[in-house]
């Protein structure tokens, strides 16, 4: 029996509000619980609700009280032996600001070594360029050529240069701009598959020729004209370009499998819901990266103010940083880890 009812009811009644909170969520159409100590933090209110519904039931004056534990002890029992299959379609609202920023926080360590990968190359491409400027004849691509020369001359020919483009010579720039960082974005995830080495490379080279080119414009004092150039569209393709890297990490994690005891195949089907939507994810921030800088990056002074287009950058640099550190964030299941490892206040009973 219950010595001190109030008592009970008082120190009780956070779990039942955060059962109750949990129960909402997953009759919205949540998609589930997205680990397992979010569903034993489940089970554990269920049953503790439960145990309070039976020591409530005791005294008849508090009616209320045990009407509302009966109503989440009935939706909690029914959530618990669900039988039936639930329709899962596809919420491209949900998907986009829940899902994915979810994704890429939970695989933030992937991302992590991408980027780290992605400097590092960087940094050796800088270092080569400033030790020997003819090595960016032997580095850089074919698609790079209008890059071997002066980049002061490239700087005064697309300054002179005052002609708008026309607008299907922009759109079809921004496909073949698209094609191409996905087409990159794509191998760095597919290469996981080579246990990530080939991930490792191509993050590497990518690293290289963004260093390169970069180190080339600050050593010729271009560094605005650079900054100007690169960050309307770089802010957001060379993000996506380290997640197609990232999703490439994880897929080769899920092959080599340290410290695990499941199957290949096991490890694999765990990790393809998260690597779909990371490559999805790219698949959306190069389209917008591409019409930025088919529209905007490729656009000069006087025609368009240096000052202008870096701003622009910025912004969404900032946006890009709060999208996929902070959206997603708002749900009680994303704070299920603390929670189950919370002290369970005591509750004064008699045998």
């Amino acid at each position: 029996m219950i010595i001190d009812l109030q008592r009970f009811v008082t120190t009780e009644r956070p779990y039942w509000a955060e059962l109750e909170t949990m129960l909402n969520k997953l009759e919205a159409g949540s998609r589930g619980f997205s680990s397992l100590d979010h569903l034993r933090r489940f089970h554990y209110l269920y049953e503790r609700t439960a145990a309070g519904l039976a020591r409530v039931n005791t005294f008849s004056a508090e009616p209320e009280t045990r009407r509302y534990l009966e109503s989440l002890v009935a939706r909690a029992y029914g959530e618990v032996h669900e039988t039936r299959d639930r329709q899962h379609r596809l919420r491209v609202w949900t998907w986009f600001f829940q899902t994915l920023p979810q994704t890429f926080r939970r695989r933030a360590r992937a991302f992590s070594l991408s980027l780290g990968i992605t400097i590092a190359g960087a940094l050796f491409g800088g270092f080569a360029t400033a030790l020997d400027p003819g090595a960016k004849e032997a580095v850089l691509p074919e698609m790079f050529a209008n890059h071997l020369g002066d980049p002061a001359e490239r700087v005064a020919k697309e300054e002179s240069n005052k002609d708008r483009r026309s607008a299907a010579g922009m759109t079809s720039f921004s496909a073949f701009l698209m094609v191409n960082n996905t087409k990159v974005s794509i191998n760095a995830l597919a290469l996981g598959m080579t246990y990530g080495i080939g991930t490792i490379i191509v993050l590497f080279y990518n690293g290289i020729i963004l260093g390169l080119v970069a180190v080339d414009y600050v050593m010729a004092g271009q560094t605005k004209f650079l900054l100007a150039w690169l960050l309307p569209h770089g802010v957001i393709e060379l993000p996506a370009v380290m997640m197609g890297g990232q999703a490439g990490l994880v897929l080769a994690g899920a092959l080599i499998g340290w410290g695990q005891r499941n199957s290949i195949r096991a490890r694999l089907r765990a990790v393809t819901p998260d690597v779909v939507t990371l490559i999805f994810g790219v698949a959306l921030m190069l389209v917008w990266a591409g019409v930025v800088e088919a529209f905007l990056s490729q656009y000069h002074e006087p025609l368009l103010p240096y000052a202008v287009k870096i701003t622009f950058g910025c912004v969404e640099l900032v946006l890009l940083v709060l999208f996929l550190g902070r959206c997603g964030r708002s749900g009680q299941l994303e704070r299920a880890e603390p929670l189950a490892t919370r002290a369970v206040t005591p509750v004064v009973q008699t045998p």
